[in-house]
């Protein structure tokens, strides 16, 4: 059984007992992801339009992690400009606890 939920802008494939980083909700305990694009549980799925109505993913949220450090790097050749700026994305990591559907 999986489903492909929506958050942030972006999709994620999730199974009960997954682990993985989302953009930061500013939350904690338990999240409810109401937004589910597409539902299988092996021999019935259902495909929403866009969203499965009866179909919602509860999780918990373990903590806020950093994601890697991206550099920035402006240049202008022959004005002696150089400018250097990074940047770590702060994630929340959650844990998908069960997948409820109605």
């Amino acid at each position: 059984m999986y489903a492909i939920i929506e958050t942030g802008g972006k999709q994620y494939r999730v199974q009960e007992g997954d682990e993985l980083d989302v953009e930061l909700l500013g939350q904690e305990g338990q999240v409810m992801f109401d937004k589910v694009l597409f539902y299988t549980d092996g021999s019935n799925a259902k495909v929403g339009a866009p969203h499965v109505a009866a179909c919602k993913v509860h999780a918990e949220v373990l903590g806020i992690e950093k994601g890697p450090k991206v550099i920035a790097f402006k240049y202008k050749k022959r004005k002696n400009y150089r400018r250097t700026v990074g940047h770590r994305q702060k994630y929340s990591r959650v844990k998908i606890t069960k997948i409820a559907v109605a």
